[in-house]
């Protein structure tokens, strides 16, 4: 009776420790342990369309995450999109004429933005703004323009 007693409980803590660690799998693999905003600095850029852009998107320069999306708003004067990055402070020597693209992982994954640097001797900080940007590609639009095309090229013979 002792015995499987202890075994109980030892099968018990077993199994909370699994959906414990699982818990933790699962908050790194969706973004949402990054919640603290940690050491850094803020950009702004502005985009025509941001596609499924969110917040907590990954910022990344040659492949490796810099930072993230922190805030997106929306200007009813220029009607973009305003996306604010939190940039990591070690990463303090981005040139300010980087060019911020919005790309997708995958062919259906997250978006996230990718910053390509340029050549400018003066480097982003707090506050700065990217001016050169291209917005997210989105399939439905690219699928409508490859269509209309075909139609157009049926329609000349």
């Amino acid at each position: 009776m002792v015995q499987t007693r202890t075994m109980e409980i030892l099968v018990g803590a077993f199994m909370a420790a699994g959906f414990v660690a699982l818990f933790f799998l699962a908050m790194q693999v969706s973004n949402l342990s990054a919640i603290s905003e940690g050491d850094g600095y803020h950009v702004t850029a502005r985009f025509d369309n941001i596609g499924g852009l969110k917040v907590r998107s990954p910022v990344a320069m040659a492949g490796v995450r810099i930072g993230r999306v922190t805030a997106i708003t929306f200007d009813d004067t220029t009607y973009e999109a305003v996306v604010t990055m939190l940039i990591d402070s070690n990463r303090n020597t981005i040139p300010e004429d980087t060019f911020a693209k919005i790309y997708t992982s995958g062919l259906l994954g997250e978006q996230y933005i990718g910053l390509d640097p340029g050549g400018s001797e003066e480097f982003l900080k707090e506050g700065s703004h990217i001016s050169l940007t291209q917005s997210a590609l989105v399939l439905e639009e690219i699928i409508g323009q490859f269509l209309f095309s075909k139609a157009e090229e049926g329609g000349d013979e």
